[in-house]
């Protein structure tokens, strides 16, 4: 049995290299292990097998990571940076040991491409894509006015959108901020479960943000006091339907969640309605 449809999928956005750009895309099929093809399909390592992202590189935010619209290929460049190194053009994902020595020429050390089908996510046991709201993204343009909407889509780096949509006009509705906040229960419970179009998704959590969120996505400048302004607004708008025992911290924005093996190979398309399912 399903609750009524109050949500549908408004955007879905890859993003094939760790860290880097992301790309919208009008479908995309759910990988063997219950994220998105081609998610967080690259990551880039040092020598000695260290992360190098946005977490603790900001410099990586300074690349531009341009795909195809089939995601064959990809073409990294860095035009900010006044060494001037050339753009170059890489098959997407084979192309690692060629990438790494563009990656090598930018950082100025040995760097390592990894592929994984099953990408590298940052939860690896809610490991399904994120989903955050268009309400949400717009509450937050209000509480920080120097970043918009797509610059607030950059930062947080949620992989579904979810939007509402009146189903007897086909118009958009009024979805409130945070609405996704439902898509979690407590701790140490059942999952709350949804669909979205056939694929069946447990929420997990509202996720942990990290030192992303406060940079420029294009530049690696930080909001002076972005974190604590972030978790002092979040915990005064938490909504009602929140679960609050599962904010040990308010900055905390999005929901992780976990997709069933068997999921895999299904299709998510945008304007896929989303279902709470009931037990």
């Amino acid at each position: 049995m399903t609750a009524g449809t109050e949500a549908r999928l408004a955007n879905i956005r890859l993003h094939p290299i760790k860290s880097l750009d992301p790309i919208s895309v009008p479908e995309a099929r759910v990988g063997p292990s219950g994220g998105l093809e081609h998610d967080r399909a690259w990551a880039l390592y040092t020598v000695d097998n260290r992360w190098v992202n946005g977490k603790r590189t900001p410099a990586i935010l300074r690349i531009r990571a341009a795909f195809a619209p089939d995601l064959s290929r990809v073409t990294l460049s860095a035009p900010s940076d006044n060494r001037q190194i050339p753009a170059r053009d890489f098959a997407f994902p084979d192309d690692t040991e060629d990438a790494a020595e563009w990656f090598s020429v930018y950082f100025e050390q040995k760097i390592l491409v990894r592929h994984s089908r099953n990408g590298f996510p940052d939860d690896a046991i809610a490991n399904g894509p994120t989903i955050v709201s268009t309400a949400t993204l717009r509450a937050l343009c209000d509480w920080f006015p120097e970043i918009d909407i797509e610059e607030a889509r950059r930062r947080f780096r949620t992989t579904l959108e979810i939007d509402a949509v009146d189903g007897t006009s086909g118009s958009r509705d009024r979805m409130p901020p945070f609405w996704e906040d439902r898509l979690f229960g407590a701790a140490k419970t059942y999952a709350v479960r949804f669909r979205i179009a056939e694929v069946n998704f447990e929420g997990s959590n509202p996720c942990a943000r990290c030192s992303v969120p406060p940079r420029d996505s294009h530049t690696g400048v930080d909001i002076t006091a972005f974190q604590k302004r972030f978790s002092d607004l979040r915990r005064d708008t938490l909504p009602a339907w929140a679960t609050q025992e599962r904010f040990d911290h308010f900055y905390r924005l999005a929901v992780n969640t976990r997709v069933a093996l068997a999921e895999a190979g299904k299709i998510l398309r945008v304007g896929d309605p989303l279902y709470l399912v009931s037990f």
